[in-house]
């Protein structure tokens, strides 16, 4: 017979100081922060343009007049700083952390914020990754905060169930590209959500297609979408198809992804603004 961890994330056993509804996981945020919203960011794999569509959404959100900041929740691959030029490093004292600030006001915590080296690995183990993500919302204090963007890690593992349960989001967008397999990784996410009662506000599908420079014809270039079937499926909007655009990754490469011009998320924007 087993015996109780204590830790009923873990734990099969039931007791009396067992939680079972999903608000007692909930972590209280830190008490000088102030946050209206909290938006998380997710796929079910990496490499789709998590980091790209929490940057552009910040960025659209601020250029609106609303103060926004980015939670960097992906650990081992974090990239939200490099998008926005941001190589300075997070201060704090005992009880508390404060973000970096970027050029036209949007706060940020990062690992990369913290380490010593920004491109020091981080070679931990998973449960002390997770810690570090709550730590990011119960001791960074986020002041004044319209919408947090919490741009999550891939998968439906341990860090992204401690992010679900831990912090109060409002709800999720979830980006996906145009391959085959695409559905699969999409409902494993939408599941995930469902099961944390979590909101979709709607789907992004990243790279696809190119548009040709001389004639304007849409490239397809990872094959025919299926975006617009699986959100019929799951009766989840489309909010956004962001292309293959050499101008958008040039500006994340350098570093200024605040200057990014194009209308492509503006329906996600207002789908954000509305919640």
């Amino acid at each position: 017979m087993s015996e109780c961890t204590h830790n009923c994330e873990s734990c099969g056993e039931s007791c009396s100081e067992r939680k079972t509804n999903p608000e007692d996981f909930l972590e209280k945020p830190h008490e000088l922060s102030c946050v209206r919203k909290v938006i998380g960011v997710v796929s079910g794999k990496g490499g789709v343009g998590k980091s790209l569509v929490t940057s552009m959404l910040a960025v659209l959100l601020n250029r609106r007049g609303f103060k926004t900041a980015i939670m960097d929740a992906d650990i081992t691959g974090p990239s939200i700083p490099k998008a926005f030029g941001i190589h300075s490093k997070a201060t704090g004292d005992e009880t508390s952390i404060i973000p970096v600030r970027s050029k036209t006001g949007i706060d940020i915590i990062s690992i990369n914020l913290l380490l010593q080296d920004e491109t020091d690995p981080v070679v931990w183990r998973g449960p002390v990754i997770a810690g570090v993500v709550k730590q990011f919302w119960t001791d960074v204090v986020w002041n004044d905060v319209d919408f947090l963007f919490v741009d999550m890690p891939p998968g439906t593992g341990d860090v992204p169930l401690t992010v679900f349960q831990s912090v109060p989001l409002d709800g999720i967008i979830v980006v996906a590209s145009p391959q085959e397999l695409v559905e699969l990784i999409v409902e494993k996410a939408v599941k995930m959500a469902n099961m944390m009662n979590i909101p979709i506000i709607g789907l992004v599908e990243n790279m696809s297609y190119v548009q040709c420079p001389d004639c304007g014809r849409k490239i397809q270039v990872f094959g025919e979408s299926h975006i617009d079937a699986i959100g019929e499926k799951y009766e989840i909007p489309v909010l956004a198809k962001l292309p293959i655009d050499p101008a958008l990754a040039k500006v994340v490469d350098k570093g200024v992804v605040e200057l990014f011009e194009g209308d492509w998320m503006d329906t996600a924007a207002d789908a954000v603004e509305k919640i």
